[in-house]
């Protein structure tokens, strides 16, 4: 997926692999190269090491961690009955409309 200048989301390619390595994303992202996309400054997603390599190489993009993967990650280090709690703080985070 990607976001055009209007804002809107768009599929930009789909393609299934043996893995996620970064051979795999490479060859995806060179892909999608190779048809005319350009301008890409960031891309957000899990914490995959081989799609952050990739990225890197052929676009020389910025890499931000996905929401709900870094939640999640944050999430298994609370104890269960704080974590509502927690969920609604980091919600307010979020939520803000400025820095």
């Amino acid at each position: 997926m990607g976001v055009n200048t209007d804002g809107r989301r768009e599929v930009l390619g789909v393609a299934t692999g043996p893995s996620e390595a970064e051979t795999f994303w490479k060859g995806f992202l060179r892909s999608l190269a190779d048809r005319g996309l350009r301008g890409v400054k960031l891309v957000i997603s899990d914490n995959h090491k081989g799609l952050r390599v990739a990225a890197s190489r052929v676009f020389h993009a910025a890499m931000q961690r996905c929401r709900v993967h870094w939640m999640r990650n944050v999430l298994a280090h609370v104890p269960a009955k704080q974590r509502p709690g927690v969920i609604a703080m980091i919600k307010t985070i979020f939520a803000q409309e400025t820095a």
